[in-house]
């Protein structure tokens, strides 16, 4: 029998449903959500166990679930965050790569956004900071404060514009996103924003010996370094969050509020960012709701990115247009197990990648369970590209000078990688043993192929042949 989209979806749903059903609260109309986004910031922080100092992230962890396994949809700042924005796999919403400047890649127009579906059920919207996803039309936010500004990294500003909105919601439910520009590199790429000081902000250094080198990098002197800098701007966004949250204490709102922080994409660093290993995509989650009983909660969950949207559509009582042409979202909502440490049924996520600048196109698609990463590299002729940031990092720059690895993969191995890898993580977590070729393997690798081709056809990647008009006339 063929699978289709809604198939596949319903039989997801209905297997969500049965195992983590639960009472639904639409009927609180206070019911508001903040929504904080780093940017470019890995698992390095306090409560992830990294060597990060970051005492009012750590704090929010305490009261809420943390999320050992999350994951982005995909490594690439404007393609995940337009997964957040809609619920939807950028191969299918159409942001395949970055939006600024001459990369200029966009939502389709008839994707339909979160800001627009709360707008519908009579939220008062805002973002404060970054956007990075095109049309802006589509993000339809009612105010848009401290729009991104290069060199800017004042985060206590941006608190303070958003407790200042919030207290003019006058008790309306509001859904906010703060974008901030944190850990991202500044400058010429060797920098993060730590040339001067900040307001409110107090700076923490760190010297190259305080950092761990991560395990997809070499521990070479200059990366040490370029890590330290790194450190520094991620204790400035902890900063920046403890301003906010205080900010929606004092509004008032913070019993009403579900607070929602992640990272778009993984460090910036070369293994990381703009790949879909566990670096550039396995990112920190952590979920406070005022409605949960149980605090200081560490979920096995392998949550998604794709879960964001439907997540907050449930807290608000809200859904997407009866007709619309996207609908049922592929993801599922997170509240129902914030509560529990290792939920049934959250043991699989899929990742896709198809370019980062418009002159950086190198397709994937990957599914991860448990046991085992399967990559399809739907292009393996190219050499896989770096994005420029990370390409113009004193990191990469020592890296290539001294012909090092990245961990235990040669950069000939990063570079130029086969049509398919299976990593058996149980055994190498690292991901650098390709076990396609073990006869031992053959049955799960059988297995994960027909996964993702699934997948694939329920969400009509265009990349597949014969994928023209995936969902049929527009709504």
């Amino acid at each position: 029998m063929k699978l289709t989209r809604r198939d596949f979806l319903a039989a997801s749903a209905a297997a969500a449903a049965a195992s983590t059903a639960r009472p639904s609260f639409a009927s609180d109309k206070r019911r508001s959500v903040l929504l904080i986004v780093a940017d470019d910031l890995g698992s390095d922080i306090g409560c992830y166990g990294g060597w990060i100092r970051s005492p009012n992230l750590d704090a929010l962890a305490r009261q809420g679930t943390l999320f050992t396994d999350a994951y982005a949809a995909v490594s690439s700042c404007s393609s995940s965050r337009a997964t957040l924005y809609t619920g939807l796999y950028p191969h299918t919403n159409g942001m395949y790569g970055l939006s600024h400047d001459v990369h200029n890649f966009s939502l389709l127009e008839n994707v339909k956004t979160l800001p627009w579906m709360l707008k519908q059920s009579g939220y008062a919207t805002a973002l404060v900071g970054k956007l990075h996803v095109k049309p802006e039309a589509l993000l339809d936010y009612d105010a848009w404060l401290l729009p991104e500004q290069p060199g800017n990294r004042d985060v206590a500003a941006m608190g303070h514009a958003a407790g200042k909105w919030i207290r003019e919601c006058n008790g309306k439910p509001f859904f906010i996103t703060i974008g901030y520009s944190d850990p991202h590199r500044a400058g010429d790429a060797s920098q993060f924003g730590n040339t001067r000081d900040w307001p409110e902000v107090k700076r923490e250094r760190y010297s190259p010996s305080d950092v761990k080198v991560p395990s997809h990098l070499p521990d070479l002197p200059d990366v040490r370094r370029d890590l330290a800098e790194y450190s520094e701007a991620v204790s400035r966004l902890d900063s920046g969050v403890g301003i906010l949250l205080r900010e929606l204490e004092a509004s008032g709102r913070a019993d009403d509020t579900l607070v929602i922080f992640l990272s778009d994409n993984g460090r910036p660093f070369p293994g990381a960012k703009d790949n879909l290993y566990r670096d550039g995509i396995c990112l920190p989650l952590i979920v406070r709701s005022p409605r949960a009983n149980k605090r200081n909660v560490r979920s096995r969950a392998m949550a998604s990115w794709i879960d964001i949207t439907p997540t907050i559509l449930d807290w608000a009582g809200a859904k997407p247009p009866a007709d619309y042409k996207y609908s049922p979202l592929p993801g599922r909502s997170l509240l129902p197990i914030l509560e529990q440490d290792n939920p049934s049924g959250w043991d699989r996520v899929f990742a896709t990648h198809s370019f980062h600048e418009i002159d950086q196109y190198y397709p994937i698609r990957a599914v991860r369970t448990r046991t085992f990463s399967y990559f399809l590299n739907l292009q393996p002729t190219l050499e896989v590209p770096v994005a420029s940031d990370v390409a113009r990092s004193p990191s990469w720059k020592a890296i290539i000078a001294g012909h090092a690895h990245l961990g235990k993969r040669t950069l000939d191995a990063f570079r130029h990688r086969p049509s398919e890898e299976l990593y058996d993580l149980a055994a190498e977590p690292g991901e650098t043993v390709n076990r396609t070729a073990e006869a031992a393997h053959a049955l799960t690798l059988a297995d994960l192929r027909k996964q993702l081709a699934q997948w694939r056809t329920a969400t009509h990647d265009p990349w597949m042949e014969g994928v023209t008009d995936p969902f049929g006339p527009a709504h």
